[in-house]
């Protein structure tokens, strides 16, 4: 079940932006980390530039970076699963946002007994199926 949280800095990204970045980065958890597309969520945040800092100064104006992390159970990706999802999104985010500041790829492994959804760890999960 990954939980995938992008980060953008615009605030005015297109509906159309949002729907094809959350189907990009589903389509990504599907072919580079094998998820299931049906339990993949994407939830986007949009940021003003000046709500964003790099070397401790805001973004100026116009200049736009996306940061995406993804929870993911551990020990179900191999390192090359893994490195592959962090080059294909910065390649994808890169198309569909134009020039990224930094363009951030974060993957997050909590045990499968410390993580889950609807009441059921994904410890639990594995172990039903």
């Amino acid at each position: 079940m990954p939980h995938i949280r992008a980060t953008v800095t615009d605030p005015a990204l297109p509906a159309e932006t949002r729907r094809a970045l959350a189907e990009g980065l589903t389509r990504l958890a599907v072919s580079a980390l094998g998820k299931s597309r049906e339990r993949t969520i994407v939830h986007v945040d949009l940021l003003p530039a000046d709500r964003y800092y790099v070397d401790g100064r805001p973004l100026a104006d116009g200049v736009r970076d996306a940061h995406v992390e993804v929870s993911i159970t551990a020990g179900t990706n191999s390192a090359a699963e893994k490195a592959a999802f962090i080059s294909e999104t910065h390649t994808f985010l890169s198309g569909l946002l134009g020039p990224l500041a930094r363009g951030g790829v974060a993957l997050h492994e909590p045990h499968p007994e410390s993580y889950g959804y609807q009441g059921v760890t994904q410890f639990d999960h594995y172990r039903r199926n």
